[in-house]
């Protein structure tokens, strides 16, 4: 079994989280050597169903990831890659393994976080043009989820500035949702990346999109809101933003509009109220740097040494 094959195949096995997959990688080393062990200690606790699927995998489950896997533009990132995202990283529960149509390298560069209605007013839908397509010029990376309203208007506004964005989707990158954003997502993946942590195959499911937001706030440096109600999903990626200790910033309006009282509480609530995109670029600006610090200084540790990738080795030159 190869690399691409192993983390597939594992990524497919239920009762296998980030914790036990995490203690697998320590204890054998390598993905590959995850497989085929005669017996997997106690202390891993991995289920007795999972074992069996360990020690017998069955590669007909990932044919149609394999296959994906074939076609250009397409590729996987896995946790185990020096290229993994860093703030991704840093979350509770990152996701062991990414498909990817597009630029990986993108997942690296600073990103915001940009959420909100998917039945945005107007005025909404309008300030997040505005403010996506200032940020996108000045170089910050506009990440959502690829949702009608607040989300799709965030990827246009950036592909308009000819800035980069990136989508994250609740399902496997095979399946276009909503399907009316079949040319956006052909767009983004040209100046950008789709991103999921689904198997191929994966229809929309309701339980896939909160998980798919806590990777929007974990690529991002920080996430903001332009326009939510009370009930709003879009308070559960703030509220994931600020449990990693990542800036929330929300637009405020009209006190008698119900499609902003969700910006009102988080405001109280401590996020930053902005009216501006530098407001905006002050607040992520330290953070920014930061990350790329970070970023160079695991860049010149990768000088001359061979990296795993989804396709081949390959070494980095040296500059």
């Amino acid at each position: 079994m190869d690399y691409n094959q192993a983390w597939l195949m594992l990524t497919r096995i239920n009762g296998l989280g980030f914790s036990r997959i995490s203690k697998l990688l320590i204890h054998f080393e390598t993905v590959e050597n995850i497989f085929n062990q005669p017996a997997y200690p106690s202390h891993l606790n991995i289920p007795k169903t999972a074992q069996l699927l360990l020690k017998n995998p069955d590669l007909n489950l990932i044919t149609l990831d394999l296959n994906w896997l074939e076609q250009a533009n397409n590729s996987l990132l896995a946790i185990d890659n020096d290229l993994y995202p860093p703030l991704l990283k840093k979350t509770d529960s990152p996701p062991p393994l990414l498909f990817i149509t597009g630029n990986p390298d993108v997942l690296l560069f600073p990103q915001l976080a940009v959420v909100g209605s998917r039945n945005a007013s107007s005025v909404g839908l309008k300030n997040t043009h505005s403010f996506c397509y200032d940020l996108s010029k000045k170089g910050i990376t506009i990440t959502s989820g690829m949702a009608l309203g607040v989300d799709g208007k965030a990827h246009s506004a950036a592909i308009s500035a000819r800035g980069i964005t990136i989508a994250v989707l609740g399902t496997g990158l095979d399946v276009v949702y909503p399907a009316k954003h079949k040319e956006l997502a052909h767009k983004i993946a040209q100046n950008g990346a789709l991103v999921s942590e689904f198997p191929i195959g994966t229809k929309p499911n309701a339980h896939n999109f909160p998980r798919r937001n806590r990777i929007i706030c974990g690529l991002s440096l920080g996430t903001l809101v332009m326009e939510a109600s009370l009930k709003s999903g879009t308070l559960i990626t703030a509220r994931q933003t600020m449990e990693i200790n990542r800036p929330v910033m929300a637009i405020p309006g009209s006190i008698h509009s119900p499609m902003v009282k969700g910006c009102h509480l988080l405001i109280k609530q401590g996020a930053k109220l902005v009216e501006s995109a530098d407001e905006i670029l002050e607040e992520l600006t330290p953070l920014a740097q930061s990350l790329s610090l970070e970023i160079k200084e695991k860049l010149s540790l990768l000088d001359n040494k061979t990296v795993k990738t989804t396709k081949n080795l390959y070494i980095k030159e040296s500059n």
